[in-house]
């Protein structure tokens, strides 16, 4: 089976080799990110927006046992998956709240204050217009002395990347692999195409080629659009593009 989509459906399609393929991305990014939030404050919880399958939300529930979390998943694709991790998990049952709605349109439903937020390979969902929103939430709800923590997820600018294997698991008898491509769309995107196969021994049993639309941001974009906000940037892990957010 081959075919394409756009950013509605991407996640749809694409669930079952987002969350086989992308289980080891927190297994290098877990902690850096988990550094970056080492002294939060338990008397808040920590959000956890674009939570997945649940891979970060359950590295960050293991790092922090009495911080509670609030795991924002939009796509019901992805959150069917997070909440039967979460509601078949003891450590996570009590202590992880799962809305699906967007983080825009979450705003009710967060507390007043929070102890962090976490934004890993998410940011280039949102649009400029998103951001802006995004970043005046953060600076309205972050604890004073507390951090949101960013992904900066390569390219930082609309330019062409080449067909690259991501990576590949077994489950069973089959081998699942991927691969992701870039080219500009427009002057503050790319679109992203991502081909998937299921291999049976050395046949192909299925094929899957979805595409995505991905907002990209420098980090010279993204300090400029946090001080707006009144917050500062500090880049955390350089090699992992991973980044501190914090209110000045």
């Amino acid at each position: 089976m081959t075919s394409a989509t756009r950013s509605d459906e991407f996640y749809d399609r694409t669930a079952e080799y987002v969350g086989v393929l992308l289980r080891d991305v927190w297994t290098a990014l877990g902690p850096a990110v988990t550094a970056a939030l080492s002294d939060i404050d338990p008397a808040h919880p920590l959000v956890d927006i674009g939570a997945g399958v649940g891979d970060g939300t359950a590295a960050l529930a293991q790092a922090f046992p009495e911080v509670p979390i609030i795991a924002i998943e939009p796509n019901p694709a992805l959150r069917t998956a997070l909440l039967v991790r979460v509601s078949r998990d003891p450590a996570l049952t009590d202590r992880v709240t799962i809305i699906g709605r967007t983080a825009l349109d979450s705003i009710d439903d967060l507390p007043e204050t929070v102890s962090g937020f976490v934004l890993a390979n998410v940011l280039g969902h949102f649009t400029a217009a998103e951001r802006y929103r995004l970043w005046e939430l953060i600076a309205a709800r972050l604890a004073g002395g507390a951090r949101a923590i960013v992904t900066l997820a390569p390219p930082t600018r609309p330019e062409l990347i080449a067909e690259t294997p991501m990576s590949e698991a077994s489950v069973g008898r089959f081998r699942y692999t991927g691969t992701a491509a870039a080219e500009p769309t427009g002057p503050d995107a790319v679109t992203w195409t991502m081909r998937y196969t299921v291999h049976d021994g050395d046949t192909v049993r299925d094929r899957l080629t979805a595409s995505d639309i991905w907002y990209v941001l420098t980090p010279e974009q993204l300090t400029a659009e946090a001080a707006e906000h009144g917050l500062h940037t500090e880049a955390v892990d350089p090699q992992l593009s991973v980044w501190a957010i914090r209110r000045t």
